[in-house]
């Protein structure tokens, strides 16, 4: 393996680093949502570090604080994007294709495009963690989005979820 070829051809580099302190507000915070589609908790933090637009669709890194309710997506694959999880406090249940496995601080899953998995707080506690997706994809509409399944009709959440490149099992 090689590096990718270079995409800034300047010589002095450029003063555009972007910083966040970790005491900034979330960017969206989920509503309780229940629909007969995939479960997604309420409580739940978006933090979004570094999204498509920012990074010019190179990844989107997004942190998630997820309050001790239970909740995720059941088991799913994307066929367009990666998806990585880095547990920063509590424990998380993740579902790597086969088997579900308790994940605690600085346990890390990877999950290659089109693979099967899934995600849920069933600790009781509340937990944090990275989700990183690359390339970028806009995951911001599809956070926000998903709280307002409960009122999509059948079409309308099998076309969210196409649009999204989000295909359950």
């Amino acid at each position: 393996m090689s590096y990718p070829d270079p995409r800034y051809l300047g010589e002095d580099g450029e003063v555009n680093a972007l910083f966040r302190p970790a005491t900034t507000a979330p960017d969206f915070v989920s509503a309780p949502v229940t629909s007969s589609g995939p479960r997604v908790s309420g409580g739940t933090a978006y933090h979004y570090l570094s999204t498509t637009a920012s990074t010019g669709g190179e990844y989107g890194l997004y942190r998630v604080d997820m309050g001790p309710e239970f909740g995720g997506p059941s088991t799913h694959f994307h066929r367009s994007m990666s998806e990585s999880f880095f547990i920063l406090s509590g424990t998380m249940r993740l579902f790597d294709g086969e088997r579900w496995v308790d994940a605690t601080a600085g346990d890390y899953l990877y999950v290659p495009v089109g693979g099967l998995h899934a995600f849920r707080n069933e600790s009781g506690e509340p937990a944090s963690m990275l989700m990183l997706f690359a390339p970028g994809a806009p995951r911001e509409e599809y956070f926000e989005g998903i709280t307002r399944l409960a009122g999509l009709g059948p079409e309308e959440r099998a076309e969210f979820f196409l649009r999204h490149d989000s295909f359950f099992v």
